[in-house]
């Protein structure tokens, strides 16, 4: 089977993750990051998340724009940062295409007043990608024990993506 591209990767583990690490910049220069629910747009290479108007984050991404976004997946071995570039609005029609049942825990519906969007448009994506596979991690590690020989526990990569374009690597 062919090793997905990093650009396939990067929207694979998005999609299947589910819950990323928000960053942004506090007013005194600080970072803060928060757990937050995506909702990818593929064709559109951006992000998509649900917020409080009256929130930090839609405070400090009113101060600088620019987001990090950090995924894992552990059970992939698959480590991404996201460099974003994020924009806020508030829009009922969207809302309502975003919205999932989870979200009637902090708001009334896509017509709550205090419900803003928050786009991020992804800039740059790092993948750190290495072997899944737990099985042949503990027959290597059992393998040197045994035997001393170097364990083979497959390769490491590391991966930039560009995004714009829809550039592949």
């Amino acid at each position: 089977m062919e090793m997905a591209t990093g650009y396939e990767r990067i929207w694979e583990t998005i999609e299947k993750v589910g819950v990323c690490m928000l960053t942004t910049r506090t007013a005194s220069g600080d970072f803060r990051a928060r757990p937050v629910a995506p909702r990818p747009d593929r064709a559109n290479e951006c992000l998509y998340f649900l917020t409080d108007a009256r929130s930090a984050k839609e405070h400090e991404i009113h101060i600088d724009p620019n987001v990090g976004l950090t995924l894992i997946d552990e059970s992939a071995k698959a480590y991404i940062s996201l460099t974003a570039r994020a924009a806020l609005f508030a829009d009922v029609a969207k809302a309502k295409e975003l919205w999932a049942e989870a979200d009637s825990m902090w708001w009334q519906g896509p017509k709550d007043p205090n419900l803003i969007i928050i786009r991020a448009n992804l800039l740059v994506g790092e993948i750190w990608d290495g072997p899944a596979l737990k099985a042949v991690e503990l027959f290597e590690f059992l393998k040197f024990r045994l035997t001393g020989s170097e364990p083979n526990l497959g390769q490491n990569r590391k991966v930039t993506v560009q995004f714009g374009g829809k550039a592949k690597s």
